[in-house]
């Protein structure tokens, strides 16, 4: 993986032993995504799968629908710009996910507008049912497919399954860019989201919850805990958020008619 890690030299200190080594470290590098010729935002990512992260990010802000709404997508600057080219319709800087730059934890504030939350549809009603002991499964997969972070300790994990296996799966330093590279991808080949669950390895704010939302996702699950507020919109968005998958066990904080056992 010689694009996403590279070797620093690091001072290992272990009770009284020290010692310099090679560490490998992840890779941290800007992607400039343009809209209709405009800087819209610059991300700090893991540069692989450039063009499905710009489509995600898109997606998952609300920006285009599907991608029927795109006219090109072309890397530019040695794949540290993706530029978009959109079929019928222009957008503004004034917009959400509008010009700045968002860190790999998505802390520049306008990633997305928590008060347009109220114009996110719910999830409609459907039949996606799965068992607690399959989610445990596809969070051992999700951690045994994580070979950048088992190498360098700094990445977070995101994968689409259905209710038996992983579809997508793809590393980033950044929660949100993982997430939007699957996303991405899904416009990219195709692949229908009704149905689906969304496993990852990160911390469930309200922007992940917002971004599963954007795309109709039904659940989500992961290692880690959600937030009070994700809570609240998982309430009012007909999705089951799923938290603490690990050790044989998980916690459902809404919606828990979707997880059987």
């Amino acid at each position: 993986m010689p694009e996403l890690v590279e070797k620093k030299e690091v001072t290992v200190i272990r009770g009284r032993e020290r010692k310099v080594i090679a560490d490998q470290v992840v890779v941290e590098a800007p992607l400039t995504i343009y809209l209709g010729g405009q800087k819209l935002v610059t991300l700090l990512c893991t540069p692989e799968k450039r063009k499905s992260l710009a489509l995600g990010y898109l997606r998952s802000c609300g920006l285009i629908g599907s991608l029927d709404e795109v006219a090109a997508v072309r890397l530019l600057e040695k794949g540290e710009a993706v530029e978009i080219e959109l079929k019928h319709k222009s957008v503004t800087l004034e917009q959400p996910c509008a010009e700045g730059t968002v860190t790999p934890g998505g802390t520049r504030g306008a990633l997305l507008d928590l008060r347009q939350a109220g114009g996110t549809a719910p999830v409609p009603p459907g039949k996606l049912s799965v068992k607690a002991e399959v989610i445990g499964s596809l969070m051992a997969s999700l951690q045994e497919r994580a070979a950048i972070f088992k190498i360098t300790g700094g990445m977070h994990s995101a994968a689409l399954a259905d209710n038996r296996d992983l579809l997508l799966f793809f590393e980033d330093i950044g929660r949100h860019n993982a997430i939007d590279k699957i996303i991405g991808e899904c416009l990219l080949q195709g692949v229908p989201l009704e149905e689906k669950m969304l496993v990852c390895s990160s911390r469930l704010g309200s922007e992940i919850l917002l971004k599963a939302a954007r795309v109709q996702l039904p659940l989500i699950a992961s290692r880690a805990a959600p937030t009070s507020l994700s809570i609240e919109l998982a309430h009012a968005l007909n999705i089951t958020l799923v938290g603490f998958v690990r050790d044989g066990r998980l916690n459902v904080y809404t919606h828990p008619e979707r997880v059987e056992g």
